[in-house]
């Protein structure tokens, strides 16, 4: 259902710019409309379900989607999965979980882990078994966010306790 607002580029810009999702409510014109897109998505990546289909397609709109919403990497074609410039974006704008979508190439990068965690420290676990492995990298992580490493930590030690308590309710 088009609102009032919906039909007027100017309002709809105005909404869709905090609330990409209200792009559902505009007219189909304006949902092939680049800049009323633009807007929507680079506030809520997931908003591009109503962009037109031509504009899914286009690669600055889907760029700005993922620099929007990580996770939307995750349901973009391999191409976009295997293209750095997408993985950073998706990975870089706090959502390092959006690492465990990228090819399995970058889960091999560096400079790609590095962005993830600095984002959120507990993307390591999609980053390759060798840098995983790779005693310094982690620690070069590890100081990067502090914060998510010692829940990690204490999260470990909660589940070694409920584990040995268990262990012991055996016997």
């Amino acid at each position: 259902m088009v609102t009032n607002w919906g039909k007027d580029k100017k309002a709809a810009l105005a909404v869709v710019s905090s609330s990409g999702a209200q792009l559902e409510f505009v007219t189909e014109s304006l949902r092939a409309d680049r800049e009323v897109v633009l807007a929507a998505v680079s506030h809520d990546g997931f908003a591009l379900r109503f962009a037109s289909e031509a504009l899914q397609g286009d690669r600055e709109i889907l760029l700005a989607a993922v620099s929007s919403d990580g996770a939307l990497l995750g349901q973009l074609g391999t191409e976009y999965q295997a293209d750095r410039e997408f993985v950073l974006a998706a990975v870089s704008n706090n959502d390092g979980f959006a690492l465990q979508y990228a090819h399995e190439k970058f889960q091999a990068d560096r400079d790609v882990v590095l962005a993830a965690t600095m984002s959120d420290g507990q993307a390591l676990k999609f980053a390759s078994e060798v840098l995983r492995g790779d005693e310094d990298f982690v620690l070069h992580c590890v100081r990067n966010h502090p914060a998510d490493w010692e829940q990690m930590h204490i999260r470990r030690q909660a589940l070694g306790r409920v584990q040995e308590a268990r262990s012991l309710d055996a016997f």
